[in-house]
């Protein structure tokens, strides 16, 4: 089901003004990643980049072009490692969020 784009700027305006919901969702994209579920996790960093930092501030901040940014998130996009965690790195510095890792046992 696509989202429509009322939806995706209401999901960016609450990211905007309320640091708990980027928190969350910040949260929620890493955890898609981990489960193996890459399109969500992409769908929602791109939200999330749109929301706070901005496609040409991030080139700026990882030194990349901002359309390869674009195509990294995008349904098809594949990120390496080093610029996927160079994404998460710049939106914990500009979110003010930082996420760690904790494993659990089933």
């Amino acid at each position: 089901m696509a989202l429509t784009r009322e939806f995706k700027e209401t999901v960016q305006a609450r990211a905007r003004s309320d640091p708990r919901y980027r928190e969350a969702l910040f949260t929620e994209a890493l955890n898609a990643y981990l489960a193996g579920d890459t399109a969500t996790g992409k769908a929602i960093l791109r939200d999330l980049v749109n929301a706070t930092i901005g496609f040409e501030e991030l080139s700026e901040e990882v030194k990349k072009p901002s359309k390869s940014l674009h195509r990294m998130l995008a349904p098809n996009g594949n990120p390496s490692a080093e610029n996927f965690f160079g994404i998460v790195a710049a939106l914990q510095k500009r979110t003010r969020v930082r996420l760690k890792v904790t494993a659990r046992t089933a």
